[in-house]
């Protein structure tokens, strides 16, 4: 509970430096990552956060591509 509490804490005052997420939102992101550290290890979380780089890299390649062109 008290990891929780500060996972929250630690997310709304990293959310202050973020465009895209409210300190609510950064409270709400800070617990459930402390939550899914301890379900899915270190390892899990790494593996989660790289999927979803690459699939951020992935849609912003496709956005910039213009339509109908081939992919080198």
């Amino acid at each position: 509970m008290l990891g929780k509490i500060i996972g929250g804490l630690v997310g709304a005052k990293l959310s202050k430096s973020s465009r895209n997420v409210n300190e609510p939102g950064g409270m709400v992101m800070g617990a459930m990552a402390v939550a899914a550290a301890r379900r899915f290890g270190i390892p899990g979380m790494i593996a989660a956060a790289a999927g979803g780089y690459a699939l951020k890299r992935y849609q912003e390649r496709k956005q910039v591509r213009p339509r109908g062109s081939r992919p080198l």
